[in-house]
C-alpha cells in the first residue's frame, strides 16, 4: 500500500506540472499578435510575476528555444521538450516486486513464530533433563563412574543458548536448525547415560528390578484359585486316570554320533523286578535314517550327561527308531523285514528273532515325518507292547501285547486312528496315546486308546520341542518320564496325571 500511495503522488505531482507548462505555453502563445523585435533573446514575461516564477522554477527543462517573426508578423518559436512518457512498465515491475518481498516476509516471520514455540518446547525438555541427572546423582548408589558433571555443563550451556536466542533473534533459519541438531544430541546424550557407566551399574539394577517384577508375579499367581498340579502317583502305580498335561522339555543331551544323526531311539531301561536300576541306553541309526548298527549304555544319567563310562555295541541288523529296552534286553525290529528281534544287553546276543503276524514294513505304514518305523516297541507298568499297523487294518493302528520273553503276541487291539497321520505314540497303564505336529515348536498329544475299556477318544495337550521331528518316545513306569529323540537331541518330560477316572472331550464312534 506505501507504494501504491507513493505512485499516485508522484502522477498527480507531473500532471501539475504539464499543467502548468501548458498554461505557460498557451500565454506565450497569446502574444503572437504584439510586434516583437528580431533581436529580442530574452523570454516574454507573463502577466502576473508570481506565474512567472513558478514557471521558471518548474519548466527549467524548457530555458533553451529559439523564436523569429515571419514576413507577416507572426512570432515562431522552436522550443526543445524532454521525453515526457511516463514509465509505467518499471512502476508495475516494482509493485510486482515489492509484493513479492511482502509475502516473503511473511512467510518467514511465521517460521520464526515457529521456532520460538519450538525453542520453548526444547528448554522444558532441557529443564527436565537436568532434573533427571539431579536425581541420579542423589541416588543412595554412587555413580563415581558416570559423568555426570559434563552432562550438566552441556545441558546448561544449550540453555543459555536457548534463552538468548528466543531473546535477541536476528539471525537465518540455519542458526536455528543447527541450535535444534544440538538439542536433540544432548537429548540422546543424556539417554544413553549408560554407555557411561562402566560398571553397568544401571543394567544390573534393572536387572535385578526385572527378576524381582518376575517373583511378585510367581508368587501373585500361586495366592490365586488355580487348581495345583496333582501330586504324582506312586512309582508304577496306574491309581490316576490317565494322562492330562505334560511338562517343558529338558534337553539332556546330544547324541555321542553328533548332530548329523538325526534318527533314532533313547530311554531309560525298565525292569519290574529291578525298578531302582538307572541303566540308560541311547542307540542312533546310521545317517540314512534306516539301519540300526550301534547303541550305547551308560550306567547312571550323569555318566551319559559327559558321556563317561560307557559301554559301546554293535548289532548290524535292526531297522528303524521304534527301539525300547525292558527286563535287560533290546527289542529292535529286525531289518528289512517283518520280523522283530530280542537282544541280551549283558552278552549282546540276539536269543529271539520271529515275525509279527501280519505286520505291514518297510514304509508301508510308518509314522508321519518319520521313515522306517513300521513296528514300534513300547512300555509301560504292565507289559511289553509293539504298535503296527496291517494291510487287513487298512493302515489304522494295532496295539498287541507281547510276552517278553517269546515275543509271542498275547492280545491285539485294532483302533480307528490312520497311523501315517501320527508322528509317535506311547502307552501308559494299558492306555495308547499318541501325537502330531502342530508346528515346528509344538506337537500335540490328540489322541488315546483305552485297551482296559476299549474306548478312544481326543485329547488336545500341547507339547513343547526343542527341533522339528520326533523320531521316538518311550515312557518309564518308575520316574513317570518320557524320553524322546528329537532330530538328534535327548529330551525328557514329566507327566502329569489325573486324579479322577478321565472324562474324555469325545468319544469316536
Amino acid at each position: 500500500m506505501c507504494y501504491r500511495l507513493a505512485f499516485l503522488l508522484s502522477l498527480l505531482f507531473c500532471f501539475g506540472s504539464v499543467s502548468r507548462t501548458s498554461e505557460i505555453l498557451t500565454s506565450t502563445s497569446s502574444l503572437e499578435s504584439a510586434p516583437v523585435s528580431p533581436q529580442v533573446t530574452t523570454p516574454v514575461v507573463p502577466p502576473r510575476a508570481t506565474s512567472w516564477a513558478e514557471v521558471s522554477t518548474v519548466s527549467r527543462p524548457f530555458s533553451n528555444f529559439t523564436g523569429s517573426v515571419d514576413s507577416h508578423g507572426t512570432c515562431q518559436c522552436s522550443v526543445s521538450l524532454p521525453d515526457t512518457t511516463f514509465p509505467a512498465d518499471r512502476v508495475e515491475r516494482l509493485e510486482f516486486t515489492a509484493h513479492n518481498l511482502s509475502q516473503k516476509f511473511e512467510k518467514e516471520f511465521s517460521k520464526v513464530k515457529e521456532y520460538v514455540k519450538l525453542i520453548s518446547v526444547y528448554e522444558k525438555k532441557l529443564r527436565n533433563l537436568t532434573v533427571r541427572v539431579e536425581v541420579m546423582e542423589k541416588d543412595s548408589i554412587s555413580y563415581t563412574e558416570l559423568d555426570f558433571a559434563l552432562i550438566k555443563l552441556e545441558v546448561n550451556e544449550m540453555h543459555k543458548l536457548v534463552i538468548q536466542l528466543r531473546e535477541n533473534f536476528v539471525g537465518s533459519t540455519d542458526v536455528i536448525e543447527k541450535l535444534e541438531v544440538e538439542i536433540r544430541n544432548m537429548t540422546l546424550l543424556v539417554e544413553k547415560l549408560e554407555t557411561l557407566d562402566q560398571n553397568n551399574v544401571l543394567s544390573i539394577r534393572r536387572q535385578i528390578l526385572a527378576l524381582k517384577n518376575k517373583l511378585k508375579e510367581c508368587e501373585a499367581s500361586k495366592s490365586e484359585l488355580v487348581p495345583a498340579t496333582p501330586p504324582p502317583p506312586a512309582p508304577g502305580s496306574c491309581s490316576h486316570g490317565g494322562v492330562v498335561n505334560i511338562s517343558a522339555p529338558a534337553v539332556v543331551q546330544l547324541n555321542w554320533l553328533g548332530f548329523n544323526y538325526k534318527y533314532g531311539a533313547w530311554g531309560r531301561e525298565y525292569s519290574p523286578q529291578h525298578p531302582e536300576r538307572t541303566l540308560y541306553w541311547v542307540a542312533p541309526l546310521n545317517s540314512d535314517a534306516r539301519a540300526l548298527e550301534a547303541y550305547r549304555l551308560y550306567n547312571s544319567l550323569d555318566n551319559l550327561l559327559i558321556y563317561s563310562h560307557a559301554r559301546d555295541y554293535r548289532i548290524r541288523y535292526g531297522q528303524g527308531g521304534g527301539t525300547v529296552a525292558y527286563n535287560n534286553n533290546l527289542y529292535v525290529n529286525w531289518y528289512n523285514g517283518r520280523n522283530i528281534a530280542k537282544i541280551n544287553l549283558t552278552t549282546n546276543e540276539v536269543t529271539v528273532n520271529r515275525p509279527l503276524p501280519m505286520a505291514a514294513y518297510n514304509n508301508r505304514f510308518s509314522y508321519a515325518n518319520v521313515n522306517w518305523q513300521d513296528i514300534d516297541f513300547d512300555v509301560d507298568e504292565q507289559a511289553l507292547w509293539v504298535i503296527y499297523a496291517t494291510e487287513a487294518s487298512t493302515g489304522n493302528i494295532v496295539i498287541s501285547k507281547l510276552n517278553d520273553t517269546s515275543l509271542e503276541v498275547l492280545d491285539t487291539w485294532v483302533t480307528k486312528q490312520y497311523k501315517p497321520s501320527v508322528s509317535n505314540v506311547f502307552v501308559v497303564c494299558g492306555v495308547l496315546y499318541a501325537t502330531r505336529t502342530l508346528n515346528t515348536k509344538t506337537e500335540e498329544i490328540f489322541y488315546y486308546y483305552d485297551t482296559n475299556t476299549g474306548k478312544e477318544g481326543y485329547l488336545a495337550i500341547p507339547m513343547r520341542k526343542m527341533q522339528e521331528r520326533i523320531q521316538s518316545i518311550n515312557y518309564h513306569p518308575i520316574d513317570q518320564k518320557l524320553y524322546v529323540y528329537n532330530d538328534g537331541y535327548l529330551l525328557n518330560y514329566n507327566l502329569v496325571f489325573s486324579r479322577e477316572p478321565r472324562q474324555p472331550a469325545s468319544m469316536l464312534v
